[in-house]
């Protein structure tokens, strides 16, 4: 069991705890939603993403966003999953990521969703 992501209390007021699979999901997110930088001991840690919810929609930038999320998930997590697809699109200031990827310890496969809403500077 792993604490779970972001931190929180149980209904009994305990440190709430998740198993491997939520744990991975918890660590997916935040390598998705990190900003390079963000991280005193880790500077180079997650994927930018957030900076492109502002990015004017074209083929070309939900494309460069999705080598983007999954080169970054290779680079964090590559020991823990394959990274199967990688799915991206915003409207307007909301950010919907999916990703479809094989835990590589039980071969077993998963697909989560991820929603962001941007927020203005």
């Amino acid at each position: 069991m792993q604490i779970k992501f972001p931190f929180q209390f149980d209904t009994l007021g305990r440190t709430a705890r998740t198993g491997d699979d939520g744990h991975i999901r918890d660590m997916i997110e935040q390598v998705l939603f990190t900003a390079p930088g963000e991280r005193v001991n880790r500077p180079d840690f997650g994927s930018g993403l957030m900076q492109l919810v502002f990015a004017p929609n074209s083929d070309e930038l939900a494309t460069t966003t999705q080598y983007l999320v999954q080169g970054a998930l290779q680079q964090w997590l590559g020991d823990l999953i394959q990274v199967d697809e990688v799915q991206v699109s915003s409207q307007e200031a909301r950010l919907q990521v999916t990703v479809r990827y094989t835990v590589r310890r039980t071969g077993q496969q998963q697909e989560e969703h991820f929603t962001r809403q941007g927020t203005v500077a």
